[in-house]
């Protein structure tokens, strides 16, 4: 890790919205509400999480207003061009790998876990009352700075992006469906039938991928893996390319045998649909995140 030394002058803030926000508040989801009436258990952590978020949002803005900096103030997925010298994401890591995918080599971010008896927030700095701190910090240039490698993405000759920062699955676009392949890398080729195909970064190495099975890589690697869930072996077959490192300057690639195949980035919302045929290619992006405050986090 290095120290953060840049000019900030511009910042910009994307926050979550809370799924009671979302779905009690705005949508005023009759299910939802009627849970709220009852006091019902499933939506008590919900409410919890909104107000420990909606707090820490105020405070994000209260430092703001004496640190002199201007900001812009944006809820996720509605993000457009990063233009500031710092990104701040305020949720969680859901929220942070979201916003990542708009924020560029040259752009710092830092996240701030608004919510943490309710989210992991891995890469966030802080928590609660130490918001002030990380982000004065920030601003001043004296939090820590990591470089994370992403992963890029090309499919056939199309790139469909440099800005994975934890993982990718490829699959059949029905979950209970099985997914065909042929999977390629090292001069090594199979065939295979799975549930899917998880593939990441050391950043990412520490979430899907270990839960599959896969080795949790040191957090400055360059090296991306791959998983394969639940390989079919019921016809006696031995596969050997189950499980892998993919060392920077190489490539994995899967080559689809799935009429209705997807691959999804960072999570369950950017997705993109994976024809027949298609090969897709992962490889180390040339695109590294430059996360602030990774594993100092402070806790209010």
């Amino acid at each position: 890790m290095t120290g953060a030394r840049r000019d900030i002058a511009r910042v910009l803030v994307v926050s979550k919205k809370s799924t009671y926000a979302l779905y009690v508040e705005d949508a005023k989801d009759p299910r939802f509400l009627e849970l709220v009436r009852e006091n019902h258990p499933s939506v008590a952590r919900l409410r919890v999480a909104h107000e420990a978020h909606e707090r820490a949002l105020a405070h994000a803005r209260t430092v703001f207003d004496k640190l002199g900096v201007e900001v812009t103030y944006q809820v996720v997925g509605g993000e457009a061009a990063v233009d500031a010298d710092l990104v701040v994401t305020l949720g969680g890591d859901g929220t942070l790998l979201w916003v990542s995918h708009i924020v560029d080599a040259n752009v710092p971010m830092v996240g701030i876990n608004t919510s943490p008896g309710d989210s992991v927030g891995y890469f966030c700095a802080a928590t609660n009352d130490a918001v002030g701190d990380a982000l004065a910090d920030a601003v001043r240039g004296t939090l820590p700075e990591l470089a994370l490698t992403r992963m890029r993405v090309d499919l056939d000759e199309q790139v469909l992006t440099r800005r994975v920062l934890n993982d990718l699955l490829f699959s059949h676009r029905i979950p209970a469906a099985t997914t065909r392949y042929l999977l390629a890398c090292g001069g090594a080729e199979e065939e295979h039938k799975s549930s899917g195909v998880w593939v990441g970064t050391a950043a990412g190495s520490t979430a899907a991928m270990r839960s599959a099975g896969g080795d949790v890589l040191p957090i400055d690697s360059d090296e991306l893996q791959f998983v394969v869930r639940e390989p079919y072996v019921g016809d006696g077959s031995c596969l050997r390319m189950t499980k892998g490192r993919i060392p920077a300057g190489d490539a994995l690639e899967i080559r689809s045998q799935t009429p209705t195949g997807a691959v999804y980035f960072d999570g369950p919302y950017r997705e993109h649909t994976v024809p027949m045929g298609a090969v897709l290619r992962m490889s180390r992006s040339e695109e590294p995140l430059h996360l602030l405050g990774l594993g100092t986090r402070r806790a209010g």
